[in-house]
């Protein structure tokens, strides 16, 4: 299984990164987790195969992990996209991409693709598969507006990856990532506990519980990043790849 941080900036693009968007593929799997409004050039730069993305899991609604979304869609109907995809999100994803397509590119949402698009709500806790992938969906906390909010833990081809999404410490953290063979987790602060965003110094009380094999910290702030070399953590990088 191999990971590429297409994006693993912060809403502000803080290091000049780009927002995040990961990409996931092994011999049976390939897909997104989040789409942020970089997205699409992104993946269009790192030379990765849009059309053979199969799903894409969505944690929120903010622009930074969901606007990139229209895009994509619109390049693979201009670029005769056949194959089936499948975008999974937390409740309300169906309408919210509606009026994100609306936003970006009126009667957009309207259009009817040349491949099979089916949009599927996912329930906390409630795992699903798709094709080779079991999804876990865990409930995480990061304010008011954007949500209902979700972590996801993966497994496929006998590895797990977890990803804690944007949140703010909560216990739903430790059954999301324990024992995972890569734990990837927003350190958007260093030491100071702001609300609705982790700070790494919060994580690391946790990790012994959480007993991931493997941490690569992302969403970091300009604070994060100017400490990177004091950090003992792997700390992601646009266009990083890890091999799990």
């Amino acid at each position: 299984m191999q990971l590429r941080f297409v994006g693993c900036g912060d809403a502000f693009g803080s290091g000049g990164r780009l927002n995040t968007c990961f990409h996931v593929s092994g011999r049976e799997t390939n897909f997104l987790i989040d789409c942020g409004a970089s997205a699409l050039p992104a993946l269009k730069r790192l030379e990765i195969a849009r059309d053979d993305i199969d799903l894409i899991l969505i944690t929120h609604f903010h622009g930074d992990h969901f606007a990139g979304l229209p895009f994509l869609l619109l390049d693979a109907q201009f670029s005769r996209r056949t194959r089936p995809l499948t975008i999974a999100g937390p409740q309300g994803i169906e309408t919210r991409l509606n009026q994100v397509m609306e936003a970006l590119f009126e009667h957009s949402s309207k259009t009817k693709q040349r491949f099979e698009l089916e949009v599927v709500e996912l329930a906390p806790e409630q795992s699903k598969t798709f094709g080779a992938a079991r999804v876990t969906p865990y409930p995480v906390v990061h304010g008011e507006s954007g949500g209902p909010f979700l972590a996801y833990r993966v497994e496929a081809e006998g590895r797990t990856l977890a990803y804690s999404a944007d949140t703010e410490w909560t216990e739903t953290l430790i059954p999301l990532a324990h024992g995972a063979d890569l734990f990837i987790a927003e350190a958007y602060m260093y030491e100071k506990v702001v609300k609705n965003h982790l700070s790494l110094k919060t994580l690391e009380q946790h990790l012994p519980a959480i007993g991931a094999k493997r941490l690569v910290l992302t969403h970091m702030n300009d604070d994060m990043l100017s400490r990177l070399d004091d950090i003992a953590h792997l700390a992601a990088e646009d266009g990083m790849v890890l091999v799990f």
